[in-house]
């Protein structure tokens, strides 16, 4: 794992101003939201979504799971969508297929989140960022913020 992050994070996030100022407002953003709402969760518990949930939640985040099939996962009451969760959300983490991205999107809008982040295989979508970053919104995807927790704020929790 060490090597990974000295590979990825330290060498190729760095060397890229881009990506080194993304991870940078990565970083930032993990250090200050408090809850992330899973729209797509599964409740299968050996689903990707299922471990970033679980991990994040242990790492002492709000989930808010969002399933329509599920009345609860991971111990937290599951809404049918975002406009049925009845408290403010920072972030609307996204794990659907890359067709259903515009209209998840168009309904996170209408929750005004700090954050909507598309995780990886969700799609490149520059369309939809133009149109997020527009309403004051950060716009991040093909991230994992499950990893990005694990590399950026974890070993900084540790060293605490």
């Amino acid at each position: 794992m060490r090597k990974t992050y000295n590979d990825w994070y330290l060498k190729k996030m760095r060397a890229d101003k881009e990506l080194s100022k993304e991870t940078d407002e990565v970083e930032e953003l993990l250090d200050e939201v408090k809850t992330i709402a899973m729209v797509g969760i599964s409740r299968n518990r050996h689903r990707d979504s299922q471990y970033v949930a679980r991990y994040l939640k242990e790492a002492g985040y709000q989930i808010v799971p969002v399933n329509p099939g599920a009345d609860e996962i991971l111990g937290e009451k599951s809404y049918p969508d975002l406009a049925s969760i009845p408290f403010p959300v920072d972030v609307v983490d996204v794990f659907r297929r890359p067709e259903d991205i515009p209209e998840v999107v168009d309904e996170a809008l209408k929750i005004n989140p700090k954050v909507i982040w598309l995780q990886l295989g969700t799609g490149d979508h520059p369309e939809i960022r133009k149109k997020v970053e527009e309403k004051g919104i950060q716009y991040v995807q093909k991230r994992c913020i499950k990893v990005d927790h694990q590399f950026l704020i974890r070993p900084k929790k540790e060293t605490n």
